[in-house]
């Protein structure tokens, strides 16, 4: 349940799918479920030029049992609230 529900915290976010067949996706997070299914929007393959019938492919839905490798990149702003520091 631990992947599950850090993985339901990154929906609407861009991740890598890798598969077990050497297949990488790009594209948005829509949903996850408990067997760690994926269904991604907005998709593009990472190798155009090895998979060339992907590109047409904008939604797709990975099962989890032929998933690879996971990779997400989240970006945070950091704020920092000077009180009392005056200039620069």
């Amino acid at each position: 349940m631990l992947f599950y529900s850090y993985f339901k915290t990154l929906v609407g976010k861009e991740i890598t799918v890798e598969l077990k067949n050497d297949l990488a996706i790009t594209g948005t997070l829509h949903s996850v479920d408990q067997y760690l299914n994926i269904k991604l929007n907005n998709i593009r393959v990472v190798n155009e030029q090895k998979y060339p019938h992907m590109l047409s492919v904008r939604a797709c839905f990975v099962r989890g049992s032929v998933v690879r490798a996971l990779s997400c990149y989240i970006v945070r702003k950091r704020e920092r609230v000077r009180k009392g520091v005056r200039g620069a």
